[in-house]
């Protein structure tokens, strides 16, 4: 199920803040003051509020509040609805205690309308577009909107919390993986673990149901998000926990900029990342290499066309603190071929460019025999446990169809290690793992292909190694 959300209220995480601040009555409560440097706690919650934002201009009435959250209806909400006044005090207060504080004012401010606005937007507490809080704002064009208090009811406004951590984690203003995830891809998962933590199994077992089989259209045409890259980040390297180191080491190393909302400053960070920057920073969180799923899940390439793996390499030279162990040992050894390319091993397409670590790039040979073999040679003897191969970026009937993985410590006697019949590859510069069953180390691998998907000539574009 997509969540809707209003196209143009997702600025307020990421732009800087134009607009002059509004003081409204206070009903006796203290005002927030544009000539203080800092901000002043509200201590209650206004029990009105007149909505000053995009097409908005309902006057909001308080119906709860407590020291998590404050509820406010308009006036075509049911006001027999008490669902939210629980379930976003809870949502609330475990995304606190996951990702840190989120101002000083602990309060997260619900707005919910009926008959109107469908959709939904959030604010944080660093902009004045909503009085310099933190906001979900949703409405329904249903006039017995929530009344359920299931479903998408509570994934509409547990999407929009995720959005203020997305736009406010660490005290740093906006969100540079936007233009990577865009408005959902980062908050199922989110809301995947804001389910789990609060013991809500049911609602846990229906969204990963609902999110498993979606596909999105980018970075490339039938891209799972949840189920091919975030899940399995969350599921094998650490919870919670990674999704909010991610927002720490954004907060430590990514480049910032000073935000002034017309109250006070801020670090704000002053671009987007960059596919390769996003892949080095989620592999910090999680603490170890994931440039092999993210292959698998996105291909090589970003949105605009880009080869992100040579992005990815100069964000480790730029963000040198965010460290990680790989289990990728292809470097360590030395490739060579049973037949090169005619220009060489140096060449543009020749066998070196099998292990550059680049996957725009390939190894090309016309005319391969029948036997076609790929070798890694290395010093010490290496327990391999998988391998990927990437097809070329062009001419199908050139990938590898039939072949095996073979071990040796003297290059001469062979053990093998796994056999593939009838391999295709459905993409362009695709990569591919096969994992084994394997407990010796050898110091030779290598890859014997036996047949082409048709050609006599064969191409690829990268074979890599994994302990």
């Amino acid at each position: 199920m997509k969540i809707a959300m209003l196209a143009t209220a997702i600025t307020v995480l990421v732009m800087l803040a134009g607009c002059d601040k509004k003081i409204h009555p206070d009903n006796g409560l203290q005002a927030i003051s544009a000539k203080k440097s800092t901000l002043q706690v509200l201590a209650t919650p206004p029990v009105t509020w007149q909505e000053h934002w995009f097409e908005h201009v309902q006057l909001l009435h308080r119906v709860f509040y407590d020291t998590s959250v404050a509820v406010y209806y308009d006036n075509d909400v049911n006001s027999s609805i008490t669902w939210p006044f629980g379930y976003l005090a809870q949502a609330w207060n475990y995304t606190k205690s996951t990702y840190g504080t989120f101002g000083d004012d602990s309060h997260l401010f619900a707005i919910f309308h009926s008959g109107k606005y469908s959709g939904g937007h959030p604010s944080t507490y660093m902009v004045g577009d909503h009085d310099y809080r933190n906001v979900i704002d949703v409405g329904s064009s249903d006039p017995n909107a929530w009344l359920s208090g299931t479903g998408n009811d509570i994934d509409l406004t547990t999407h929009e919390i995720g959005h203020i951590v997305e736009g406010a984690s660490k005290g740093v203003h906006g969100s540079p993986a936007f233009g990577i995830w865009h408005d959902s891809k980062w908050m199922e998962i989110y809301q995947y673990d804001v389910y789990l933590g609060l013991g809500r199994s049911s609602d846990a077992t229906r969204w990963y149901n609902m999110k498993i089989t979606q596909t999105d259209a980018f970075p490339r045409a039938g891209t799972y998000w949840f189920r091919d890259w975030f899940y399995p980040i969350y599921n094998n390297y650490g919870g919670k926990t990674a999704l909010n180191n991610f927002f720490v080491l954004l907060a430590q190393h990514f480049p910032k900029q000073t935000f002034n909302n017309g109250i006070t400053t801020y670090p704000e960070y002053s671009r987007g990342l960059t596919f390769g920057e996003f892949v080095h920073f989620w592999s910090g969180a999680a603490n170890t290499d994931l440039k092999q799923l993210a292959l698998s899940a996105f291909g090589n390439k970003d949105e605009q066309g880009n080869d992100w793996t040579a992005q990815l390499q100069q964000a480790k030279t730029n963000f040198p603190g965010i460290t990680y162990p790989s289990n990728d040992i292809t470097n360590q050894g030395a490739i060579t071929v049973s037949k090169e390319n005619g220009g060489g091993a140096s060449a543009a397409e020749g066998s070196l460019k099998l292990t550059d670590n680049i996957y725009n790039t390939k190894l090309f040979v016309n005319a391969v025999p029948a036997t076609f073999t790929m070798q890694l040679h290395f010093s010490t003897a290496q327990t391999v446990k998988a391998y990927t191969l990437t097809s070329g970026d062009d001419a199908v009937d050139r990938d590898p169809k039939n072949w095996q993985l073979k071990g040796s410590n003297n290059g001469t006697t062979w053990t093998v290690l796994d056999t593939q019949t009838n391999q295709a590859f459905t993409g362009r510069n695709q990569t591919r793992q096969f994992n084994i069953s394997n407990s010796t180390a050898y110091t030779y691998y290598a890859v014997f292909v036996t047949a082409t998907n048709g050609s006599v000539d064969f191409q690829l574009s990268e074979w890599r190694l994994f302990k």
